[in-house]
């Protein structure tokens, strides 16, 4: 059977990781902006790379350089998006992810009128992608909140941010729905637990000592904005289709004994609930009486949860790069994965970054959802961070990248023979960018290579890696060729 035809490949971006131009045509700073590069943190321990005071906010606020702080020079894609455009367009690429930054629409989030420079550089962004026959998929919000938000509200813990982003939301829809008819809410919902500032704006210290209530407060904040918006696109766009979008974090369980399984299916359970509440409209009663029993059940208002069941999404999107197994032995060895930690796959062969690589977690991660939600499902990222090296005559060999999504083609075939109803795939990333977690570009990604290191050094000149032509042949062929 095989793909659908109009099956939609291509690749997936955030502005904050690749655009730059920080603080240029009006653009207010992002939590991104401060988010630095901690060369000497090991990668495993994510947290630290992500963690964040007061103190470390003001400290980057008053630092006008870029050097430390990656993303607000990301790859310059603000000034390159043409260039940049046409190398996807020569892969045939059917559609690109992309983002909107808030603050470039509005600086500190409370404007009541968006930032004209930036819905022009939007615009133009957007004209060039369907002329060159790019269909656009749009996330609103990719870890990139106005960091003005961050420090007078705490970010989405305080409901009056609900009306900015419906209010920001209203305007792409309205200025950019003649584009984008496919569009996503929040960049992996569900990691606001993982890495609450860069999700959601939180900031420990104003937490006043629980910061998971806090989280969970902010959570269901944009459980009700994502309903409302999604009410929203579909009255503002006629044709338009709205998905959330989630991190599927697959755990099995290390051993086969009871206490393992149950560890497992927490787990599973918990990766689950958010999707829940975005496609069934509701909250799990199981996470209802944890969050309760535990006194970390938010705040509602009256009429929230009629909201939620209002604004369903039209479609699953969820990123995949890894699969961990869980176990109740404190003494078993746990590896990095997606921002977290897991107990080691002894199955599994392991990225350069640590990370466990499981293409059959990939099918096994299709059919569970499908089954689950029976709507149609988008795998919006999925790829490999490697170290990549530059030949002599200019060229990249990364038979390990191309080995990497060839596996995982075959076992999304198998899925949709299968019966899962797949509308498209785009890999993180097509072209090299700043890391959302670590905030290197030595973890690389892309099918492009941007000559540029981790202090912002280089040429900044693009090369194709053999992968661009690998990638090129599948999408031509519809993923029948992936020799």
């Amino acid at each position: 059977m095989g793909f659908q035809q109009g099956f939609l490949w291509g690749g997936a971006v955030a502005a904050n990781q690749l655009e730059g131009a920080w603080d240029e045509a009006g653009k207010g700073l992002s939590v991104a902006d401060v988010a630095t590069y901690k060369p000497n943190v090991d990668v495993k321990e994510y947290k630290k790379h992500v963690e964040v005071s007061l103190e470390k906010i003001k400290e980057a606020m008053a630092d006008k350089d870029t050097t430390y702080y990656p993303k607000r020079r990301g790859i310059n894609f603000y000034h390159t998006y043409k260039e940049d455009l046409a190398l996807f367009a020569e892969m045939g690429f059917k559609v690109l992810r992309v983002s909107i930054a808030w603050s470039r629409l509005y600086p500190t989030g409370e404007e009541l009128t968006p930032n004209q420079e930036g819905v022009k550089f939007y615009k133009d962004m957007f004209k060039e992608m369907v002329k060159l026959g790019i269909e656009p998929l749009v996330t609103l919000s990719h870890y990139e909140m106005p960091l003005e938000l961050a420090l007078k509200y705490n970010g989405w813990n305080d409901r009056r941010v609900i009306d900015m982003f419906v209010r920001f939301s209203k305007t792409c829809f309205e200025e950019f729905g003649e584009y984008a008819k496919l569009w996503l809410t929040f960049n992996e919902v569900d990691s606001i637990i993982r890495h609450p500032f860069t999700t959601a704006g939180i900031i420990p210290e104003l937490c006043d000592g629980d910061e998971i209530k806090c989280c969970y407060q902010a959570l269901h904040h944009q459980f009700v904005a994502a309903a409302i918006v999604t009410k929203m696109c579909h009255e503002i766009i006629p044709g338009s289709k709205m998905g959330c979008m989630l991190t599927k974090l697959m755990t099995y369980p290390r051993t086969c004994a009871p206490e393992d399984v149950l560890a497992t299916q927490d787990k599973n359970l918990d990766n689950n609930f958010y999707a829940d509440v975005m496609v069934l409209g509701e909250y799990p009663r199981l996470k209802t009486v944890q969050l309760k029993n535990d006194g970390h059940y938010p705040k509602m208002e009256e009429r929230d949860l009629q909201i939620l069941k209002e604004g369903t999404v039209d479609f699953l999107s969820f990123s995949y790069y890894m699969t961990m197994t869980e176990s109740v032995d404190p003494d078993a060895e746990r590896v990095p994965g997606n921002t977290v930690l897991g107990v080691k796959n002894p199955y599994l062969k392991s990225s350069d970054w640590g990370w466990q690589i499981d293409p059959i977690g990939l099918r096994i991660s299709l059919i569970e959802l499908y089954d689950r939600y029976r709507i149609p499902l988008f795998i919006v990222e999925n790829g490999i961070g490697a170290k990549d090296v530059v030949e002599d005559d200019g060229s990249i060999h990364d038979p390990y990248r191309i080995d990497y999504f060839r596996a995982h083609f075959k076992e999304m075939k198998k899925a949709v023979d299968a019966g899962v109803e797949l509308m498209g795939y785009t890999s993180w990333a097509p072209i090299d960018l700043i890391s959302a977690s670590t905030s290197q570009i030595t973890k690389r990604y892309g099918f492009i290579y941007v000559d540029q290191d981790d202090l912002g050094n280089g040429s900044h000149e693009r090369k194709r890696k053999d992968s661009f032509y690998w990638y090129k042949k599948v999408i031509e062929t519809n993923g029948e060729d992936l020799d």
